[in-house]
């Protein structure tokens, strides 16, 4: 047995890159994006190939096992094992030359694709295959699993685009493979050359033939081609170092043709008959994979088929022509750039939503990427349906219908021992039904311990015993990735539910999206890593911390492989009390972005604050969840005590601010924002009663930023939704008691009111819930709700103008109250500034601004609210541009914590501050949230404003 702390002192001793066996490391290498997960030894990062064999020489030494990982999105569980894992993502991550003459490009193997194709673009080249991770996968990793996409019909798979390999066997040879035996280790050619009838013979014809090893691209016939005999090896018989791929040339014009058919057999009928057109992709899905509301041509199932061109007008011809061969319900021909992209990100986040059936239920890989020869598709799809129908299962085939290639997610039940035994004779079923439409147990994600053990009943124990040999001519140690491919663990070993705990876990959140099961929400990372992208286009925002720092432990992902872990208690053993889970989550900022971004629907903010609720049960909590969590009691005695003055004229003298933010736990680097004189609702009672105008009843929520910090806010709102015809009161300060007149307004009083009624304030309760304070949330949230009870009697909307303060109300309210009805209906009710006028003023016309606009939607309203709304108001108002996506770094208390400062600015350097800068002269810069208007106030000296500042300000130059 390995000697766990000898191995990593030996490690650090010989490489110079990162050698981490600490409890982080390994636990958030466990897993990848497969069923599967297995505990490794520890995590070693070369710097470059002298590291890798002076780790593998260690490993080798030790008996330890090796496995190479890259984005670990891999979905057979390859990119997991009890070894040393090889994390090449954090230094052999570069390009290291591009040539466009020859069309090629030299890499490592760390290095996300990408990157390549950004580099590539200027020359109008890039990489033939993409798969829908492609903003996260590595070119190693493709090459470990020869990785396709949907260009695949195009461009082939990566083994057809890789020219040369550097790489080191385990025990430490350095070869070069490339055609004509270039490369070729000791054995391999007169092995081959006694098998050539095998060879020959025993290898099914199609274009995506992913499993096994591809031992007959060593046939004379195929040019020898080492290199492309070892894409698909899953890193089971060299470590590579360094790879030349070969790039295509890119159409400069393409048009997305979108064919609607019926269902999804007559979409998969379909996809053969197209070939011919040469199309660059023919991707298929079917509706109960594609959000509500998408933009899709009536129908089913569709077919997403783009075409090249040199021009526009050429690529719109050629999609066209498409359509016209095609026997459709519907059509649709797409040619602008962005409306492509989004049409796209539909079609590669269904590896995502997939995970969740249409009534919410879990699914999962296992036979993600079987295929068949295009033109038995249809034939292969009608008798995998039957099958599932045989086995009670359920599932939604989607993915590459051009090269016969389907992936599906599959509604398993691998949490119970009748479960996964259905899960295996399910599994060898399927196997036979592929083989005898003529198949490959993989068509693109690699065997890795889901197929593996399967591979004789695909080509026979003969060549699954050559596979063998081959690998103990590279391997013959058989040090690299074991468990993989030959000598295969079963199918239904080290499932990754496995471990955790089988009864519900006590939790604060009713969770119901998962019928209040923590472990089931946590489970819901499958690991495809959208969270690990370097960069966000459009409003998109997660993961904000992990663009920051570039480590997996501060991206969603990682922070729920942690979570996973403390529930499992094998590596993280210290449940909710874990060190290193409060350290991973300390740079969430809460931002939601998660929420809506990730493909299904991981809420890490929601998980944080049920974490730290536990982590502090009891114990003392760090200065900043006192100092910023508790603000609403602190600000409200400051307005009560009329001594905001005074607190301003303290916080200016620099020593006393010092020690203010030393005391509570504040960045030295922050400003302490300034207290407002008047609060917003002691302006609202000396305003003359007939003020509030006589049409419908909006009730005005007066959170904790617009009553203290930027009362502004609320009048300019009350401005503008008086203008729109709208009659605007607050909500209730006294609670009367049983049978006692209800106070419907902030400014109702009475003598008996004063004597019997208890005084309070609405407060949604974000600062104790993003503190995981849940149990002074509740209180708080509690007292609201019967404040309220008035208004909720009646039909009228609650406006709230902070978007967090909304997103709090409308999820966080009824998820953690969710043993009072009455959180529901208060959720209900709120709406934003913009949706309030869309809703309850259709008619109203806001005042012509005719500007410019800038600054970033925020996160909470991408999240949760949506921003929609908001865009057609400014667009009525002559507010021109887009706002940007991401986050502005501050998020509330988070960087205002010390310790948060440099992520906090990093995340606001992102796309905020640069849209600012670069800005025309005359822009508004809208930040509807305090926390950007003070990040950008503080970081870049600009004045950021609410939209309904904006648009009172042009009220009032209207004439």
């Amino acid at each position: 047995m390995t000697d766990q702390r000898e191995l990593a002192a030996a490690l650090r001793a010989a490489v110079r890159g990162e050698v981490d066996f600490g409890v982080t490391a390994r636990a958030l290498t466990t897993m990848d994006a497969s069923n599967y997960r297995r505990v490794p030894l520890g995590v070693c990062a070369p710097r470059d190939a002298d590291d890798v064999a002076a780790a593998l020489a260690v490993c080798r030494e030790h008996g330890a096992p090796v496995v190479p990982r890259g984005g670990g999105t891999s979905i057979a569980g390859q990119a997991t094992g009890t070894g040393v894992v090889l994390d090449f993502t954090r230094h052999m991550n570069r390009l290291l030359s591009l040539d466009p003459e020859a069309g090629t490009a030299v890499v490592q193997p760390g290095l996300v694709l990408d990157r390549l194709q950004e580099a590539a673009a200027p020359h109008g080249l890039r990489f033939g295959p993409d798969p829908s991770t492609h903003s996260r996968c590595t070119l190693g990793g493709m090459i470990g699993n020869n990785s396709c996409g949907s260009h695949s019909v195009a461009w082939g798979t990566t083994a057809d685009n890789v020219r040369t390999l550097s790489v080191i066997t385990a025990r430490g040879e350095r070869l070069r493979p490339g055609p004509g035996w270039a490369g070729a280790p000791e054995g391999l050619h007169p092995l081959v050359d006694g098998e050539l009838a095998r060879l020959r013979t025993g290898f099914p014809e199609l274009p995506r033939r992913i499993s096994g090893y591809a031992v007959d691209a060593l046939l004379p016939e195929h040019r020898a081609d080492v290199a492309r005999s070892l894409c698909g090896s899953e890193g089971t018989l060299a470590v590579l170092t360094e790879a030349e791929l070969t790039l295509v040339r890119a159409p400069r014009a393409r048009a997305l043709a979108v064919l609607a058919y019926a269902d999804e057999s007559g979409a998969a009928q379909a996809a053969a008959g197209l070939l011919p057109y040469r199309p660059l992709t023919v991707e298929g899905m079917a509706a109960d994979l594609v959000p509500s509301g998408a933009d899709l041509p009536r129908g089913g199932a569709w077919l997403f088929v783009e075409a090249g061109g040199d021009t526009e007008a050429e690529a719109r011809a050629a999609a066209e022509a498409i359509v016209r061969a095609a026997d459709v319900v519907d059509a649709l021909v797409v040619t602008d750039p962005a409306r492509q992209r989004a049409l796209w990100r539909i079609r590669e986040d269904a590896s995502g939503t997939a995970t969740r059936m249409p009534d919410g239920s879990e699914a999962w890989p296992g036979w993600e990427d079987c295929a068949v020869p295009p033109a038995r598709l249809g034939a292969y799809l009608r008798d995998f349906r039957v099958l599932l129908a045989e086995h009670g299962l359920r599932g939604t085939p989607y993915g590459h219908f051009g090269d016969g290639c389907i992936h599906v997610r599959i509604d398993f039940d691998l949490l119970t021992g009748p479960g996964v035994a259905r899960f295996r004779r399910f599994s060898e079923e399927l196997a036979d039904l592929v083989v005898a439409h003529g198949g490959s147990l993989s068509g693109e994600h690699g065997d890795g311990q889901a197929r593996a053990e399967l591979l004789p009943r695909m080509y026979g124990a003969e060549t699954v015993a050559l596979f063998e040999r081959v690998k103990g001519v590279w391997d013959p140690d058989g040090l690299l990735n074991p468990g993989m491919l030959v000598h295969p663990a079963p199918l239904d070993a080290d499932l990754r539910f496995s471990a955790l705990p089988r009864e519900p876990v006590d939790v604060a959140f009713g969770y119901p999206a998962d019928a209040g099961d923590f472990s089931a929400a946590v489970r819901r990372c499958v690991g495809v890593a959208k969270c690990r992208t370097t960069s966000v286009s459009g409003s998109a925002v997660m993961c904000p911390s992990y663009r920051a720092t570039g480590e997996e432990e501060h991206a969603t992902r990682g922070r729920a492989r942690l979570l996973h872990e403390m529930l499992a208690g094998e590596v993280v053993t210290d449940g909710w009390r874990s060190s290193e889970v409060r350290d991973a989550l300390d740079l969430c900022l809460s931002c939601k972005g998660c929420r809506s971004d990730c493909p299904v629907g991981v809420d890490m903010a929601t998980y944080k604050a049920e974490f730290l609720h536990h982590h502090y049960a009891g114990r003392r909590r760090p200065a900043a969840h006192y100092a910023m969590g508790w603000l609403p009691v602190w600000l409200r005695w400051a307005a009560r005590t009329r001594t905001a003055g005074a607190a301003n004229a303290l916080a200016s003298v620099r020593p006393l601010a010092r020690l203010a933010k030393r005391l509570g736990g504040i960045a030295a680097e922050r400003e302490i924002p300034r207290l407002a004189g008047k609060p917003f609702s002691r302006w609202w009672r000396q305003r003359r009663p007939s003020a509030t105008g006589e049409g419908r009843l909006v009730v005005l929520w007066p959170d904790t930023f617009t009553e203290h910090l930027s009362p502004s806010v609320g009048r300019a709102a009350v401005r503008v939704l008086e203008a729109a015809g709208l009659r605007v009161a607050l909500p209730p300060t006294l609670r009367l008691p049983s049978g006692g007149r209800r106070v419907g307004d902030a400014r109702s009083r009475s003598p008996l009111s004063l004597l019997t009624a208890r005084r309070g304030r609405v407060c949604c309760g974000l600062t104790y819930l993003s503190t995981g304070q849940l149990d002074r949330a509740r209180t708080v949230l509690g007292r609201t709700l019967d404040l309220l009870e008035p208004v909720l009697d009646t039909d009228a909307p609650l406006v709230v103008l902070e978007p967090s303060c909304a997103a709090a109300l409308r999820t966080d309210a009824p998820e953690l109250l969710h043993d009072d009805p009455r959180a529901a209906r208060l959720a209900s009710r709120v709406l934003t500034f913009a949706e309030t006028l869309e809703t309850y003023a259709p008619d109203w016309t806001p005042p012509a601004v005719n500007r410019p606009v800038t600054g970033q939607t925020h996160c909470h309203q991408h999240a949760v609210l949506g921003d929609a709304p908001d865009r057609r108001l400014r667009e009525a108002a002559g507010l021109t541009g887009e706002l940007t996506g991401g986050c502005c770094g501050l998020a509330g208390d988070f960087g205002f914590e010390r310790g948060h400062y440099d992520v906090s600015r990093a995340c606001a350097e992102e796309q905020l501050l640069p849209a600012v800068r670069e800005a025309p002269q005359d822009a508004v810069v809208q930040a509807d949230g305090f926390s950007c208007r003070t990040q950008l106030e503080q970081l870049g000296g600009v004045r950021g404003r609410h939209l309904a500042e904006i648009l009172a300000e042009a009220l009032d130059r209207r004439p």
